[in-house]
């Protein structure tokens, strides 16, 4: 019976096997646990077939391969990562060398005395700096979060604004712009669109709970009818304004930027971020398991209604942190997890902490690159990403295409 908890002592080897076992080595196994030591939710190793996404059945992975995974891909990203830092904080209309920032950034941390001169310090700690840090972070949130929509949607094309929070914050910013609000305060703007987005997250949870049963057709459906809406006010205020200088800032606000990070960009962002990461990589495990089927997850003890709720909010809310710092950023959300998730598997264990990591990685590489393609001036972000992230994108689905037939 759907929803009913298995008697104490019943085992999943107690039930009738199927007649090939297809989640392990026995039939007391489920991916790669044993089910006799104890509810599966309380074990480690959960792993989600990659199959579930189109790329292939895999073998069940135990805890320790988990782990594994899990230490070489972080390891393999932070010191890309370091690298990309060293790189990013050095060039730019002002070169700085190497040696310079390597040794301003080590004095940051207590480690050595910097060989920098004073200007050049200033520069990597009051401009650079800032800018890479919001980078990561916004791009880490992008990343972890089109993680999560793609799996709780079970469809690697979903992507972090799919449930209409980046159309959200769109329109908030605009409205400040707009009505000349973000001229008062530099926090009007981020504060305006990061509302929007949490209006617009609302309005798509009413529409998907209507009726007392929340649906998750319903919420896409309803996400993508809001984002359309929210889309066409956005553009009718920008055909409508007769200012230039007011179209202007839309449009670079919506093509998305880093130019006016500020420590105080990064200390409010990070948080939200940051927090709504650690939230929805506690409840991994039990993403894995509500992708194999809602009926065998809470029969195997998982709170399907609130993890799916956690999950969704804890998205939403990193997404529009990352909107209302950044503008619009297209396709890191939608390429880095897929392209994790074809390296290391589709364990939510390992995909969503990669794909966070992976996320800050390639929007960092992005945004220094935007920073000196076109040097002295500058190339917007969401601009570039959307140039290398559709093409690539396109890649990945003939490649796909290409295997199944």
């Amino acid at each position: 019976m759907p929803g009913a908890r298995r008697p104490a002592g019943e085992h999943l080897s107690d039930c009738s096997p199927p007649r090939v076992w297809p989640y392990g080595d026995r039939p007391t196994e489920f991916l790669g646990i044993d089910v006799t030591h104890g509810p599966l939710t309380k074990q480690s190793g959960v792993f989600l077939l990659a199959s579930e996404f189109g790329s292939g059945a895999q073998r069940g992975s135990t805890g320790s391969t988990v782990l594994r995974r899990l230490i070489a891909g972080v390891i393999l990203i932070g010191v890309a990562t370091v690298i990309v830092v060293i790189v990013a904080a050095s060039i730019g209309p002002f070169t700085v060398p190497f040696t310079h920032t390597a040794s301003t950034l080590l004095d940051l941390i207590g480690i050595g005395e910097s060989n920098a001169k004073p200007t050049e310090q200033a520069i990597i700690q009051s401009i650079r700096l800032p800018r890479i840090f919001l980078a990561f972070i916004v791009g880490a949130g992008l990343g972890i979060s089109g993680g999560i929509m793609q799996g709780l949607f079970r469809n690697s094309m979903a992507d972090p604004g799919i449930i209409g929070v980046a159309s959200g914050g769109a329109a908030g910013a605009v409205l400040a712009i707009a009505t000349g609000l973000s001229t008062v305060s530099t926090f009007f703007l981020p504060l305006f669109a990061f509302v929007g987005s949490a209006v617009s997250m609302a309005v798509v949870f009413l529409i998907a709970s209507v009726g007392g049963r929340f649906s998750i057709a319903t919420l896409l459906l309803g996400g993508i009818a809001v984002s359309s809406f929210l889309g066409a006010l956005t553009t009718a205020t920008i055909i409508l304004t007769d200012d230039l200088n007011v179209q202007r800032q839309i449009i670079f606000w919506i093509a998305g930027g880093f130019d006016t990070a500020r420590w105080e960009s990064v200390q409010i962002a990070a948080p939200i971020i940051v927090a709504g990461s650690f939230i929805t990589i506690f409840v991994a495990r039990d993403l894995n398991l509500l992708l194999v089927s809602e009926d065998e997850a809470r029969a195997l003890g998982v709170r399907v209604t609130l993890v799916r709720n956690t999950l969704l909010v804890a998205a939403s809310l990193i997404t529009g942190a990352a909107v209302a710092f950044s503008g619009i950023i297209a396709f890191v959300g939608l390429v880095v997890p897929h392209v994790v998730r074809l390296i290391v598997g589709a364990d939510h264990r390992v995909l969503l902490p990669l794909s966070a990591l992976g996320g800050g990685l390639f929007l960092l590489v992005a945004d220094t690159a935007a920073r000196i393609v076109l040097s002295p001036a500058e190339l917007r972000v969401g601009v570039l990403t959307a140039l290398i992230g559709a093409p690539f994108f396109i890649y990945l689905l003939l490649r796909s295409k290409a295997r199944l037939i």
